[in-house]
């Protein structure tokens, strides 16, 4: 069975930098891509912000934290993570971008390389049929923010090995994260579940049944969530909600899953929340304040 010990993340946004971080932090080299080197050092600085405030908070140690640091290493052509014994792909949830991605990439790789990619709705089956190795391809999902959340879905398509599975959960709990296997249907599982939930809570507001502040209130109160379902749904992107909304209606053919008139609006908008500095509420102030 093949022995992780270097990890290529392409995407150094807010999930391909954590997973970064993570694998950083568990002891892997990491080589870290994205589309420009500006985008590449904006995500380093981001890793070593957020790694700053769990010292702070004494959830790792200053030592752990300088010893992560030096195992990232910035990739500025796509081909130069191509020999790692992992690779994982962070992109845009964008079906086209992703394939994109992996088309360039296997030309480069290493025969030992096994591909993942961190979809949160995308068939892994047909991202795969674009490589040279649907065997060695695999879905690894993690939740946002990435140090911070235990969960990591797995995701096998039709042709996936089972090594390359065994060897995705070692590497998954070698993390420190707990494991979930999914079947490779549009959305897997946490997102099946959570995206109609934030586009039903839209569809609310739409409809007037309540205020933004309402709805969110209701929810963190009558049903004990920690975020309300509109507040989720701006620190998750507003965009990205609305791409899994559109994986899930085209996917399954089902009208359960039409993706909300508003939160349409929102995106055409540029309105994508927390990232975009407004959503469902405007981050521009001291403190959010509902748009609606």
């Amino acid at each position: 069975m093949i022995d992780i010990k270097t990890v290529g993340v392409v995407g150094a946004g807010q999930m391909g930098s954590g997973i970064a971080q993570v694998c950083a932090l568990g002891g892997y080299d990491v080589m870290l891509h994205d589309v420009s080197q500006e985008r590449i050092e904006q995500g380093i600085a981001h890793i070593e912000r957020y790694m700053t405030r769990q010292v702070a908070r004494d959830l790792i140690k200053p030592a752990a934290m300088e010893a992560a640091m030096t195992r990232i290493k910035p990739a500025t052509e796509l081909q130069s993570i191509g020999g790692s014994d992992l690779v994982i792909e962070a992109a845009t949830e964008n079906e086209d971008t992703k394939k994109t991605i992996f088309k360039a990439l296997s030309p480069h790789l290493a025969a030992k390389t096994i591909l993942a990619s961190n979809t949160s709705s995308i068939s892994i089956t047909r991202l795969a049929s674009v490589t040279d190795r649907p065997g060695r391809f695999i879905g690894l999902h993690f939740m946002n923010p990435v140090p911070a959340m235990k969960l990591v879905e797995i995701i096998r398509g039709i042709a996936t090995e089972a090594e390359t599975y065994e060897v995705a959960v070692q590497f998954a709990q070698s993390l420190g994260k707990t494991t979930s296997n999914a079947e490779d249907f549009p959305a897997f599982i946490v997102n099946r579940v959570l995206v109609p939930m934030i586009n039903e809570a839209i569809y609310t507001l739409y409809e007037g049944v309540g205020t933004v502040e309402a709805i969110d209130t209701a929810l963190k109160l009558g049903a004990n969530h920690p975020m309300g379902p509109l507040e989720l749904g701006d620190f998750i992107g507003l965009d990205t909600v609305l791409s899994i909304m559109n994986v899930l209606h085209e996917g399954l053919a089902d009208s359960k899953y039409r993706p909300c008139p508003l939160l349409v609006k929102y995106v055409e908008a540029g309105w994508l929340g927390r990232k975009s500095g407004r959503g469902f509420y405007d981050y521009r102030g001291e403190k959010p304040v509902p748009t609606r």
